[in-house]
């Protein structure tokens, strides 16, 4: 393979999440103006992929990025977006097909698009077969209005139920090197059946990008004290890494991601244009096989 198929096969895999893009809902102090650069910023830097949901501001993630768009050819990227949660029943999960369908329908007037790359069932409900979940999809998916169908959140048993027919072609789910739990439960069914694995939270809320310390073990209660140890010191073999590469910790993080074959795209978030720029410098860092798996084995035991 040659330098530029290699460097044009990473950029594939980098997208944007953008819940702090219009998600009023979910985080405090948001601007809309500072999303609406946040997009231009991701777009004019060739990232690959938009991934946003209803969730993100109730519609208005959507919104921000559709007007966003309309300036851009459409071809040159992917927009993925999930939907589940009912605004004409307090937001209670759905996944019926007539849900579904008008989710999507609406997902594409807010983006001004006349079609969605990838859409995922966000979340499973309690009664609707997965199966006839997916066929819904699967129909838009014929029709043109998305190119493929994925779920988001789903148990390995949904995922399976889900792709019964064999029509789901996307997962997405959280996953980062201190929560691998998704390689042993997820990746060797995902791969059996061929289909992409997108991880959500690749920073781990933060704690992956080198910022904290022993002293903040309580804020990441979900550890022991032996585990936020090990985690620390496995960061500090990443910060070597990075200064070979003139790199930070997370792009560091974000570059081991880009070259797992497991791994179809990474999402990480920004909160602001230079966020964007700083992930997309991920894309000149290439590790070596032996830093690679250095991070790897530091990382073993989650």
């Amino acid at each position: 393979m040659s330098h530029n198929q290699k460097e044009s096969n990473k950029a594939l895999k980098l997208g944007i999440g953008t819940n702090k893009v219009g998600g009023h809902n979910l985080f405090e102090g948001l601007q809309d103006e500072d999303g609406f650069d946040i997009v231009r910023e991701a777009l004019d830097s060739k990232v690959q992929m938009i991934d946003t949901a209803y969730m993100y501001g109730l519609g208005r993630s959507e919104e921000i990025i559709g007007e966003v768009l309309k300036k851009y050819p459409r071809s040159s990227f992917k927009i993925a977006t999930k939907a589940a949660q009912d605004p004409e029943n307090d937001l209670k999960i759905n996944n019926t097909p007539t849900f579904l369908k008008k989710a999507v329908d609406d997902a594409l007037a807010r983006l001004q698009t006349d079609y969605i790359d990838i859409f995922y069932i966000h979340f499973p409900d309690e009664n609707t077969p997965k199966d006839e979940a997916v066929a819904a999809l699967n129909d838009l998916k014929k029709s043109g209005k998305i190119r493929a169908v994925g779920v988001s959140n789903f148990s390995l048993e949904q995922i399976k139920e889900a792709n019964k027919n064999g029509q789901v072609d996307y997962v997405e789910d959280a996953y980062s090197l201190v929560h691998r739990e998704a390689e042993n439960k997820l990746w060797p069914y995902l791969q059996e059946n061929h289909i992409s694995f997108v991880p959500y939270f690749p920073l781990a809320s933060g704690l992956l990008t080198g910022k904290y310390s022993l002293a903040d073990a309580d804020k990441f209660d979900q550890f022991t004290k032996e585990q936020f140890e090990t985690i620390i010191s496995a960061l500090k073999l990443v910060e070597k890494i990075a200064e070979n590469h003139n790199a930070s910790i997370s792009q560091t993080i974000l570059a081991w991601y880009i070259a797992n074959p497991s791994i179809s795209a990474v999402i990480p978030g920004a909160r602001n244009a230079s966020q964007v720029t700083n992930n997309v410098a991920t894309l000149n860092i290439d590790l070596t096989e032996t830093e690679y798996q250095q991070i790897d084995t530091a990382f073993e035991n989650f």
